[in-house]
């Protein structure tokens, strides 16, 4: 049965703000406390892989919690509420800081944003895979988050583009407006999600996070794929995290910053329909391993680039786009179908540990980037405030691509053989 197109949007308009948020403090919040206050490289990066590293702590803390919410609350929309005025509170202070901002600063507000996103996405992740048991429909709903995400992501990015035109030390009223946009759409996605039902069952194991500790340990097709997954954000993440250094520095071309973003998630959001199409004829796994294989071919060229070859890294932008599209939902989809799995291996249902291990391995995957990669520019004398050498600046474009192609072939090899196709997944709903 297919959700209405009125209650997926409505589900998946929640997207909209988050992503907005964290693709800002993702792409443009490090480098923004780098040129405007006095913190170094190595600080930034340290303060938010702590950030980040105690996110990942959080995260089955509120998917258990979650799940064991009575549903007369309601068990993933009381989550979602209560964390709506938290996020709106840490994206305004920690989006305008001041010239003389601490480490403290950036660490406590970094921590309450995660939190606070930790509360709304970990819930309306489960929640998703509990609005339909169907293999396809379930690709439906995550492309839905999907989809409004990148809208989000490409509003923030419009914003980015049109106020400061990608200039990194020209940031503050870029980063104001794209605040306003947050709040505002916080406050809609609040009032929509009432049209969305959240009365589904579990059935949960006494002894949850030692049952945790068992789907991590044991091999198992979730363990799989969340290894896997782990080693293709890392793969994204890295160069995301760096992408206005390279653009800036190795290209010399920071007034193309915003438009290639935009470029990027374009080719991202109109990638959605594709690859849900491609997923339901030849299965979810091996539309993934494509995506996979086609984003190495044109990324392994970046190490190379020049300025005088900048219209080279605009098809890279418009592939890597295309099949970013795909890892945004299709893992996602590919999780939500181990919650069947779970309910005929074990006779659990838990959508929000399920999650809630999916999101902290995602918080991981960025922790990583940004805590190896910083303090790698560091070591290699590179200086966002300073005219670098050749060296420096190779340096940067290496550390840019080539761990992006080394983790990802990681993720490929590690889904050999996957063994959840959908003729499987449908033994597994009866076995349930």
């Amino acid at each position: 049965m297919k959700l209405s197109l009125i209650k997926l949007s409505s589900y998946g308009f929640l997207s909209f703000p988050l992503a907005a948020a964290f693709i800002t403090l993702q792409v443009i919040i490090p480098t923004h406390y780098a040129e405007v206050t006095t913190l170094s490289l190595s600080t930034i990066g340290g303060i938010i892989l702590i950030a980040r590293l105690w996110d990942t702590i959080t995260d089955p803390v509120i998917g258990v919690l979650s799940d064991r919410t009575p549903q007369h609350l309601g068990r993933r929309k009381l989550w979602i509420y209560i964390s709506i005025p938290l996020i709106a509170l840490s994206t305004y202070f920690l989006f305008n800081p001041k010239t003389d901002a601490s480490s403290t600063y950036l660490l406590l507000w970094t921590l309450a944003i995660y939190i606070a996103g930790t509360m709304a996405i970990v819930p309306m992740s489960a929640w998703g895979a509990e609005l339909s048991k169907d293999y396809k429909e379930r690709s439906r709903i995550t492309g839905a988050r999907a989809f409004f995400g990148l809208v989000g992501t490409l509003a923030a990015l419009l914003i980015l583009a049109l106020l400061s035109g990608g200039e990194a030390n020209s940031l503050n009223n870029s980063l104001a407006n794209i605040t306003l946009l947050i709040l505002l759409s916080l406050v809609i996605a609040g009032l929509v999600l009432s049209k969305v039902p959240d009365n589904s069952t579990i059935k949960l194991p006494d002894a949850q996070f030692k049952e945790a500790l068992c789907l991590i340990k044991t091999p198992s097709p979730f363990r799989t794929l969340l290894s896997s997954f782990l080693s293709n954000s890392i793969a994204n993440a890295i160069p995301a995290t760096l992408f206005l250094f390279y653009t800036t520095h190795v290209l010399a071309a920071p007034e193309y910053i915003g438009p290639l973003l935009i470029l990027y998630f374009i080719c991202s959001a109109i990638s959605v329909p594709f690859w849900t199409m491609l997923a339901n004829k030849i299965g979810k796994y091996k539309a993934w391993q494509y995506s996979i294989i086609i984003a190495c071919s044109f990324f392994i060229w970046t190490p190379f680039l020049t300025p005088e070859t900048l219209w080279v890294f605009v098809i890279i932008v418009i592939a890597t786009g295309f099949t970013t599209g795909c890892d945004l939902f299709i893992p996602s989809s590919m999780n939500g179908d181990l919650i069947e799995w779970d309910s005929a291996t074990t006779g659990y249902k838990r959508p929000g540990l399920f999650f809630a291990l999916w999101g902290t391995t995602t918080k991981l995957a960025f922790a990583l980037a940004i805590g190896i990669t910083f303090p790698l520019l560091d070591i290699f004398g590179f200086d966002p405030n300073a005219v670098n050498t050749t060296a420096e600046l190779s340096a940067l474009a290496w550390i840019y691509g080539l761990p992006c192609i080394a983790f990802k072939v990681i993720a490929l090899m590690g889904m050999r053989n996957y063994p959840i196709t959908e003729s499987h997944y449908a033994k597994l709903v009866k076995e349930a």
